[in-house]
């Protein structure tokens, strides 16, 4: 009939219609299972004629075997053996020992617990393949003016589609024009309706709902937000949990015991104790029937799919089930700071060149950088500093970088080019800009990379950046290099908002039991302390390299049991790697996260990480009621067995129920809310 591992690994490819055939096949054998049973018991109770009794008879065999023997068959030829062959022998001993009705409901109870198997993992199934029905199949693409209705799958990069509201939207994209609300509930398990304008991301599988948008498209379908969410959750229903990859190893050798138990209750009475046959047989095949592990090994698969699918309907991928269950026994949690904790939208604050710098002594390094006409207006200065910052940063993908050069953009003011770019991670960079060497960074570049040269303005410069970090603030220093001097020219400063939901998620994950939490940045460590302090953090590390965060994460792993770390998938990827669980904050998509990440926040919204804990906690206490049930049934029915000889049928009812019982447990899961 059925392996229950195979069912599980099954469960993540779309169903073919000769598969959904063959299940509404098994429904109806089902069906025929009961009325030969029934049929065969009211007609040996009114006295109809045996033909009649043991055709109704044979065809419940037929019809009740015929999935579990096929099954038997294909598992022998492995060579190997299944639960399924235990069922069709305890259904041909009491057959044998002339007890047909209680084969027949052996028979009946087993096919339908099948059924009910498959429909408990298949509404995993469906909850993930409802995913694809949010993906329309074509776009209404604008050429030459006019709109013409193309498949997805024929859409390029750089196409322009129209929506209109109501509609999904077919591909990933940038606004072009328009405005409106779109609900992204279904992707990231955002309750509100996101505004949507010029410039703006937006994603495969959303709903428009108030304006038409026209929207230039970013990625192709098969690499959407919708199609690799699919992708990822389907994936991640093929990694088998911890418990559900011991389980498949158990349940041959658990067989094969139950069968030499079983030989065992027959030898024994028998042989040593001169008991008759008939009573010794059926004693022997009801102990079969009561030791089989059905209800243990449809128990993990179950819960653990149904976890999978709910988390990825409320915006939380896990990628793989091993995760599900890990995550469960996490009690410290390390977060990176930028884009995690905070908003990640730097924006630069404070521009202020040195005023000392603005003197011609000591060298013409004013007169070159800061220009003639700043020695008469410090507000020139800045802007002129922010320029060459501008400037040395344009090549720079840090976020501080990007927001210095995005505040000179707006201030309109003219870049100079750059040369010879290089990064120092976690410290700095510095270029060529007009012949000198420009070097932006924090004082432990200065400290480190200039090696204590002696600096013009070091002080001045330090005690600035020490003030401005005292307010929450990022700060660098800009410094000149020459021939024969080194000048600090100014500081900039920059702050990025804590995110509003961040102290409640923080709060949050110590209800449900998480016992540390830590800060890993590379920011300075005034900046890291104020944001720390201002979340109710526990220990904060700051000015960090990678390979720095990846000690602490070390040191936690061996004080803890299980440490998760949450990042942005970028400069975290070792941090992210060597945690037990790592986590991704998602952005719908963003690819490092989606590649790098156990776990990923698919709407970037931290309230979504209690959710995820309390989820896998969950599916963690499931599976622990899961097996007190299966194993607490065979032990109770063996025991009663061989004390009180209960019999057959309540062996069968006992069997057959608690398998039901843990797949619709599982299935509670699907119904995880906040």
């Amino acid at each position: 009939m059925r392996s229950s591992s195979n069912s599980a690994s099954a469960t993540v490819d779309q169903p073919a219609p000769t598969e959904r055939l063959d299940t509404r096949r098994q429904a109806v054998f089902v069906i025929l299972t009961f009325l030969g049973m029934v049929g065969g018991l009211l007609g040996s109770w009114f006295g109809a004629p045996p033909w009649f009794v043991w055709g109704a008879y044979g065809a419940a065999y037929v019809f009740g075997g015929w999935y579990g023997l096929k099954e038997s068959i294909k598992a022998l030829r492995e060579p190997a053996v299944e639960i399924d062959l235990l069922m069709i022998i305890a259904a041909l001993g009491a057959l044998y020992i002339g007890a047909p009705f209680e084969g027949a409901m052996l028979l009946f109870l087993f096919s339908l617990s099948g059924v009910l198997e498959e429909y408990a993992i298949g509404r995993s199934r469906t909850a993930i393949k409802s995913l694809v029905g949010m993906r329309p199949e074509s776009a209404q693409i604008l050429r030459d003016g006019s709109e013409a209705t193309t498949p997805i799958e024929d859409v390029e990069v750089g196409d322009v589609f129209v929506v209109r509201p109501g509609e999904r939207l077919p591909l990933d994209g940038v606004v072009e024009s328009g405005e409106s609300t779109v609900d992204q509930s279904s992707l990231t398990g955002e309750s509100v309706p996101v505004t949507k304008e010029p410039g703006d991301e937006v994603f495969s599988g959303t709903i428009n709902e108030t304006g038409s948008l026209e929207v230039r498209v970013t990625r192709e379908a098969t690499e959407s937000a919708i199609s690799r969410l699919i992708t990822m959750v389907e994936e991640a229903q093929e990694k088998r949990a911890p418990t559900q990859q011991l389980i498949d190893r158990f349940e041959q050798p658990y067989v094969l015991a139950v069968f030499a138990m079983t030989a065992i209750a027959i030898a024994l009475p028998l042989w040593l104790l001169d008991h008759s046959f008939e009573p010794t047989f059926y004693r022997a095949m009801t102990l079969m029937v009561a030791a089989s592990p059905c209800a243990v090994i449809i128990s993990t698969p179950a819960a653990v799919l149904s976890a999978i699918s709910t988390g990825g309907r409320q915006g939380v991928l896990f990628k793989g089930g091993e995760h599900i269950e890990t995550a469960g026994n996490v009690d410290a949690i390390a977060f990176d700071k930028t884009g995690t904790l905070t908003e990640g939208n730097t924006r630069l604050t404070d521009v202020r060149a040195r005023e000392d710098a603005l003197s011609t002594d000591g060298g013409a390094v004013s007169s070159n950088l800061l220009a003639d006409s700043a020695l008469e207006n410090n507000s020139l200065a800045d802007d002129r500093l922010l320029s060459i910052a501008a400037a040395v940063q344009a090549r720079s993908e840090h976020h501080l970088a990007e927001a210095t050069v995005e505040a000179a953009e707006e201030q309109g003011l003219e870049v100079p080019d750059a040369d010879d770019f290089e990064a120092v991670v976690g410290k700095g960079v510095h270029a060529t800009v007009d012949g000198q060497t420009i070097h932006i960074g924090n004082p432990r570049y200065v400290e480190t990379v200039l090696d204590d040269q002696p600096i013009n303005g070091r002080e001045t410069g330090l005690d600035a950046v020490r003030n401005l970090e005292g307010n929450g603030k990022t700060s660098v220093l800009v410094v000149s290099e020459t021939a024969d001097d080194l000048r600090v020219l100014g500081w900039l400063a920059f702050t990025d908002t804590i995110r509003p939901d961040a102290a409640e998620m923080i709060s949050k994950l110590r209800e449900r039991g998480v016992e540390q939490i830590v800060m890993l940045t590379g920011d300075n460590e005034r900046v890291a302390q104020y944001i720390g302090e201002e979340l109710g953090i526990d220990e904060v590390y700051a000015e960090l390299l990678p390979e720095e965060k990846v000690d602490h994460i070390e040191e936690l792993q061996e004080r803890h049991e299980a440490v998760a770390m949450v990042g942005d998938g970028v400069n975290d990827a070792p941090a992210l790697a060597t945690a037990d669980i790592s986590v991704g904050m998602g952005g719908a998509g963003t690819d490092v996260a989606l590649e790098t990440a156990n776990i990923v926040l698919m709407s970037d919204k931290l309230d979504r990480l209690p959710y995820a804990f309390a989820l896998s906690k969950e599916t963690r206490r499931t599976l622990y009621i899961n097996f007190a049930i299966a194993f607490g049934a065979i032990a109770i029915m063996v025991i009663a067995i061989l004390t009180a000889g209960i019999p057959l049928p309540v062996a069968v009812i006992g069997h057959e129920g608690s398998t039901v019982l843990v797949s619709l447990i599982g299935l509670r899961l699907l119904r995880f809310g906040d």
